[in-house]
């Protein structure tokens, strides 16, 4: 075709090719397991859909804040940098999402975040400045759109596969968690009689109902420490996802030329 909707001729372009190929498997990591946080935050800690939201709003202000930076430290040397050491720290952010539990307080949830929001603001400005770098003027408008897309289609794949991988984590913990708890041990009847009692003094009825309602809270516990080890394992998972994306940009083709306003630009 003449004027084709979608010019796969770019993906002739190494330096575009393997800057997709990072942001497909940056994608997946990345937007495959931002669900789970607000997830986990409102199903396990009990904040409410607005709490779980305002959580996020420092990740935006330092990607903000970082992003600049990055622009002007890739004018000045090699964007790689900046890439790898957001990509860096984006998997040490998931990393320490993997010890979150029941007990997790907001100091030890925002930390993190923090670190994501540094992490995207210096990493994405320089890949997508390495990847449109040898295409010309009349074809940057679709090569971004690629990248687009490819970034989305990577994120796409990696919730179908992150949800997946929870669900099923959760079950396998259920079970596990399930198989511990022995209704003989003294541990057990002690716990059952205190739960029992509390029923009977919340909400009133017999200790028949009393002792239906302990039990019930026991399997809601165990589902609720299944939940959370199936976040922590996914959670893991995409840390080695994201630190993997570091991969195809380390064959990115990078030297120091300047442009018509004596900036530095890549150059394959």
């Amino acid at each position: 075709m003449r004027h084709p909707l979608i010019e796969l001729i770019l993906f002739r372009n190494f330096n575009f090719s393997v800057s997709n190929l990072a942001m497909f498997i940056f994608g997946i990591g990345m937007f495959g397991s931002i669900f789970m946080l607000p997830i986990y935050l409102q199903n396990s800690l009990g904040y409410t859909p607005f709490q779980a939201g305002l959580v996020f709003l420092p990740m935006g202000i330092m990607q903000g804040l970082s992003a600049p930076l990055a622009g002007i430290f890739s004018d000045r040397f090699n964007p790689k940098i900046p890439i790898i050491l957001g990509l860096a720290l984006m998997a040490y952010a998931f990393y320490e999402y993997g010890f979150l539990s029941y007990l997790s307080e907001k100091s030890q949830i925002m930390p993190p975040l923090y670190i994501r929001g540094i992490a995207m603001g210096i990493l994405f400005a320089p890949l997508t400045t390495m990847a449109i770098s040898e295409i010309t003027n009349q074809k940057m408008a679709q090569a971004s759109g690629l990248l687009n897309v490819i970034r989305q289609i990577g994120g796409s794949l990696g919730v179908a596969l992150f949800g997946s991988l929870l669900t099923r984590e959760t079950i396998i913990k259920a079970d596990l968690y399930s198989r511990q708890v022995d209704a003989g041990s003294a541990v057990y009847k002690q716990t059952i009689m205190h739960l029992q009692h509390a029923a009977v003094a919340r909400t009133g009825g017999t200790l028949a109902s009393g002792l239906v309602k302990a039990k019930a809270e026991i399997v809601a516990f165990i589902q609720q420490q299944a939940f959370i080890s199936g976040v922590d394992y996914v959670y893991m998972i995409a840390a080695i996802v994201v630190a993997a994306s570091a991969i195809p940009v380390l064959f990115i083709r990078w030297r120091r030329r300047r442009g018509a306003h004596g900036r530095p630009v890549v150059e394959g």
